[in-house]
């Protein structure tokens, strides 16, 4: 799996969001939807394994992933995400 570096950090975008690697990877391992995104880009929602929830951009590649940004939800993304993963599973 690789990271988009930002050119102003020099550190993968996600730590701008206060995201670290591990994270993306619980979510991107088990994630609680996967859909499509803009341009080839995938989006992955789910939970990291310390309790936070995740959106994670990604650019699926022959042999891994190119990982541009992740993010944690927060108040009405989160509360949208929680109610359609409540009503899937009823």
């Amino acid at each position: 799996m690789r990271f988009y570096i930002d050119p102003a950090t020099g550190s993968p975008h996600a730590h701008n969001h206060q995201v670290e690697e591990h994270e993306v990877l619980d979510v991107l391992e088990k994630p609680g939807e996967d859909r499509a995104g803009a341009e080839g880009s995938r989006i992955a929602l789910g939970q990291a394994a310390l309790g936070r929830y995740l959106r994670v951009i990604y650019v699926p590649e022959p042999d891994s992933l190119f990982v541009i940004t992740a993010y944690e939800l927060t108040e009405r993304p989160l509360a949208v995400y929680r109610r359609r993963k409540k009503k899937k599973h009823q």
